[in-house]
């Protein structure tokens, strides 16, 4: 909808998306647990969590469109990647994680603008890295509780 919404009001700005499909399906080349994979930063990340497939083609996305775009003064990720979410929010907000405190209100100013509510989520990747470590990869895929 926001990016039909920016092409249709005919935006200024270069915008672009990228699509980070991903099938949850059994089958001989399908993740498993225990797997590591790398990513396409180069990023090795060992899969503790088969069901939690998105983040990796969204991790893989963000990647690419820095790394390939020059021009890129703004990264926004617009998913349904975890329950954690739901529980952090309702059901009636989405959940926005932003580096920046400016960008933060700016994304809560425009969702009480526009009907599409978000609250922020706790932004301190220094506290949450040890929940991803890994013994044999940079990282792993999900936190071990869950």
């Amino acid at each position: 909808g926001g990016f039909l919404a920016a092409v249709r009001l005919q935006t200024p700005r270069k915008i672009r998306l990228l699509l980070c499909l991903a099938e949850n399906a059994i089958g001989p080349s399908a993740v498993r647990n225990d797997d590591i994979i790398t990513q396409y930063s180069g990023k090795t990340v060992e899969i503790n969590n088969s069901d939690a497939e998105g983040r990796l083609v969204l991790s893989d996305a963000v990647a690419h469109a820095t790394k390939h775009y020059n021009d890129v003064g703004l990264v926004v990720d617009m998913a349904t990647l975890t329950g954690a979410q739901l529980v952090a929010t309702g059901k009636t907000h989405a959940g926005i994680l932003a580096n920046t405190l400016d960008l933060e209100r700016r994304a809560v100013d425009g969702g009480l603008a526009s009907g599409d509510l978000c609250f922020p989520l706790v932004y301190a990747p220094e506290l949450l890295k040890k929940e991803f470590a890994s013994k044999v990869a940079d990282m792993k895929n999900s936190v071990k509780d869950r």
